[in-house]
């Protein structure tokens, strides 16, 4: 199990993430793809990407927004996991056209 990371940490890490923010013990960001299609696109990359992780995000698909919430739940908080994951959905969000 991984090691929760502390409120200086987090902040630490976030700053490298700028399009993310913490709510409570996860980190959260929305995304708008160019289409809905795209959208979809983004979110079967994203899962394929977890899944080689085994570490799995909670996501909302609304038309084109998509929000992605971030959280190690075997820890009881945020570990490294949840920002790793994070700088991979940023990246594949990018590839996408998704801001």
């Amino acid at each position: 199990m991984a090691d929760t990371l502390d409120d200086t940490a987090v902040a630490d890490r976030l700053r490298a993430l700028p399009a993310w923010s913490r709510a409570g013990d996860e980190i959260r960001r929305e995304v708008k793809a160019p289409s809905f299609l795209e959208g979809i696109a983004v979110v079967d990359e994203v899962a394929r990407a977890a899944e080689d992780a085994d570490h799995h995000p909670d996501i909302d698909i609304r038309w084109r927004t998509l929000t992605f919430a971030l959280s190690t739940h075997s820890a009881g908080g945020l570990t490294g996991k949840d920002f790793d994951l994070a700088a991979v959905i940023d990246r594949i969000a990018g590839a996408h056209g998704a801001q």
